[in-house]
């Protein structure tokens, strides 16, 4: 069982549901006002937003790097070839 902290998952959520859906989508368009606005909404602050959208990124990043490593560990294995 992880040791996740309910109230933090609480506070992403709420941050999350703050969003449009065009924004949730899109997270290139969260500007300073868009963040101000979501924040406030979510009841955190600003910072709150920044290190949910931070989290976020690095997970993109990651599952990129896991989906190249895998494709290549297939090719390797002759799973493909």
């Amino acid at each position: 069982e992880a040791n996740i902290d309910e109230s933090h998952v609480k506070r992403q959520l709420a941050v999350i549901s703050s969003m449009t859906e065009k924004e949730r989508r899109h997270s290139k368009l969260l500007n300073a006002s868009r963040k101000k606005r979501i924040a406030a909404g979510a009841g955190v602050q600003v910072q709150d937003v920044n290190r949910l959208l931070k989290q976020f990124q690095q997970a993109q990043k990651m599952m990129k790097r896991v989906s190249k490593i895998g494709k290549k560990g297939l090719l390797r294995g002759g799973f493909l070839g």
